[in-house]
């Protein structure tokens, strides 16, 4: 989810660093949050097109990821600590169920229930940071909790509510991620390490659905696995790290991700035929609309709250 300045698979905050060259080549750092985003949104395609089980998928992808983001990352180091490896675990959690959602509904439902995550980011920040509600807040939720409800109306097969119940649980694990990321401790080491040890846990917890399926892995699952490991987290993320690190706003990086949620399920209707329910993308329409709605009238409030501590110091 790339809503949060972090992809809801993309990984941790952009305070880590990619070990990338310096020279920009005159490219403005905003296309490089373009790109990450154009990235993530081809999970759902991707993720649909093999014939591997959400198990064998999520194992092979996960090793590709963990190897990209460490070698790309590797300048700032590889410790732990009990908040960053709390967060591995959610993050690999958010991961297997994101893909098998994906699996067994469609990339539509997938993604915009995985964008719930700030419902319950919002309702959890006052009792860990004890930050105060606001009218804006009981909004937003109550608009997400409507469009939520709109992926259990109609013509459901058991996949769907089952495989629209467990994206629902991607964006809850989603956002314990992002609240530990915010943790004071979670600064004292390189926030990437949650990434890259919840994919190999997920690797490793996986290992016997691999093992067990090897002969599934065939030339194309194997392209595909490491396309999705690889590109489509690995890449994407450093891409994300480097455009934030050099200068685009948190704000236009939260907006601009939203083009994922977007495309996801439109390369899965153009290249797989899948066409998402009419109630989804009403509420899918719901969900973001108030989600990106919300992100931009916060980041409003904080510049204007800070214009007037501005000037009141200076006063």
């Amino acid at each position: 989810m790339a809503g949060t300045t972090a992809s809801g698979e993309g990984g941790a905050s952009s305070s880590s660093s990619a070990t990338l060259p310096a020279g920009g080549g005159g490219v403005s750092p905003i296309w490089f949050v373009v790109v990450a985003v154009l990235l993530w949104s081809t999970g759902g395609l991707f993720i649909k097109w093999g014939t591997l089980s959400a198990e064998e998928l999520s194992g092979a992808r996960a090793m590709f990821a963990a190897a990209t983001v460490m070698l790309l990352t590797r300048r700032e180091g590889f410790r732990l600590n009990l908040v960053t490896a709390t967060a591995a675990v959610f993050y690999a959690a958010l991961l297997y169920l994101f893909v098998r959602a994906t699996l067994m509904t469609t990339a539509a439902n997938a993604i915009f229930l995985q964008y719930t995550a700030p419902v319950y980011i919002l309702l959890a920040e006052p009792f860990f940071f004890k930050e105060k509600y606001r009218a804006a807040d009981f909004g937003v939720v109550a608009c997400c909790v409507v469009g939520m409800s709109l992926f259990f109306v109609g013509q459901l097969r058991p996949q769907d509510v089952a495989g629209n119940l467990t994206a629902l649980g991607s964006g809850f694990c989603f956002a314990v991620f992002f609240l530990l990321l915010r943790h004071p401790r979670a600064r004292e080491v390189n926030r990437a390490s949650s990434v890259i040890y919840g994919n190999w846990l997920l690797a490793l917890v996986m290992l016997p659905a691999m093992v067990g399926g090897a002969e599934h892995f065939t030339p194309t699952n194997l392209v595909i696995s490491a396309y999705l490991g690889i590109v489509q987290l690995g890449v994407a993320y450093t891409l994300l790290t480097l455009g934030i690190a050099r200068g685009v706003k948190s704000l236009n990086a939260s907006v601009i991700g939203y083009i994922e949620p977007v495309l996801n399920p439109i390369w899965v209707f153009l290249f797989l035929g899948e066409r998402p329910a009419k109630w989804a993308l009403v509420g899918g329409a719901i969900i973001i609309a108030a989600v990106a709605s919300h992100t931009v009238w916060g980041a409003r409030q904080k510049g204007a709250g800070d214009s007037v501590a501005g000037s009141a110091s200076t006063a």
